[in-house]
């Protein structure tokens, strides 16, 4: 038998896209005779998950795991919603979060940690399972909150079981409050930033880019005006501070009555905010849009049919 060096391994890895533990196993099943294994891989349908890698992966679901003081969100992407349903594929995403929570949010680190009870690493798991569905997934990011002294409240939007949604928000509520106050206070921030999309914390959190790009749009539309310079700045400045209370969390105003800011709710509550993290399933990625007809038609090797005239 062929001596299972490192080499071999990562050859088989390279020519398959299997994770690393089946190719050794498969190199050991095959008495080290890599075109066996690269066979044996194909009968098992592991090699499949290689020619799936390209293919855009814009749905799946968002994962949340927590414990007290800290929490982890991640989104992972398959291509299709109906994956989302899989428990197999629920199963991995709730495995992501939790090992998010333990390794932080680094998405290398997070691929590398080992994945309970298979002996495989994250990514190896993800992998085989790719080659198991038969589509192509990722995982796309992760965030993690942490507090000294308060509590990190997660919400999830279209919840298809806990912890897993379509929307995921985390919210750092930091107080001496009681942790249960806490973290209803922060559970109901995540509801907000759930419907409001907020950019920032506070103002001096803004991205300076994207402030820059508001103030020169926000001039010219008052310098069409006619109004002299001096004029203008103090129009620019107060639209400004509407734009705040647009993209800025603690300047919004409060969805749960409609007329407090978030600002005001949080100080009444004996807290203060020390971040937030909002992830939404597919957001910027490019979909690809398609003929399904006409994708059928070409595997099948024949022409597509013809649209019906109008």
């Amino acid at each position: 038998m062929a001596e299972i060096t490192a080499a071999l391994v990562k050859d088989l890895r390279e020519r398959t896209g299997a994770g690393m533990m089946d190719c050794k196993k498969a190199l050991t099943e095959s008495g080290g005779d890599l075109e066996a294994a690269i066979d044996w891989l194909r009968k098992k349908g592991l090699s499949a998950a290689a020619k799936k890698s390209g293919r855009v992966a814009a749905e799946g679901l968002v994962g949340v795991a927590s414990e007290p003081g800290k929490a982890a969100m991640v989104e992972v992407n398959a291509e299709t919603d109906f994956v989302a349903r899989n428990e197999a594929f629920q199963a991995l995403v709730q495995q992501v979060a939790k090992t998010a929570l333990q390794v932080g949010e680094n998405i290398d680190a997070i691929k590398a940690a080992p994945y309970p009870g298979t002996g495989r690493t994250v990514a190896e798991e993800l992998t085989h399972l790719v080659a198991t569905i038969g589509e192509n997934m990722n995982i796309r990011r992760a965030r993690v909150l942490t507090v000294a002294k308060g509590a990190v409240a997660s919400y999830v939007h279209q919840s298809l079981k806990p912890g897993l949604g379509k929307i995921g928000v985390l919210v750092a509520v930091e107080g001496d409050s009681e942790a249960g106050a806490l973290e209803t206070l922060g559970r109901q921030v995540g509801m907000h930033v759930a419907a409001t999309r907020p950019e920032a914390l506070d103002a001096d959190s803004v991205d300076p880019a994207a402030l820059e790009r508001e103030k020169a749009v926000l001039s010219e539309q008052a310098r069409a005006s006619g109004k002299p310079e001096a004029i203008i700045d103090k129009m620019v400045e107060g639209r400004i501070r509407k734009y705040y209370e647009e993209v800025v969390l603690l300047e919004q105003v409060w969805v749960h009555d409609g007329e407090s800011r978030v600002k005001a709710v949080v100080k009444k509550a004996g807290a203060t905010l020390g971040g937030f993290a909002r992830f939404q399933l597919g957001e910027g990625i490019e979909k690809t849009t398609g003929d399904f007809a006409a994708e059928v038609a070409a595997a099948a090797g024949v022409k597509a049919p013809e649209p019906a005239a109008s």
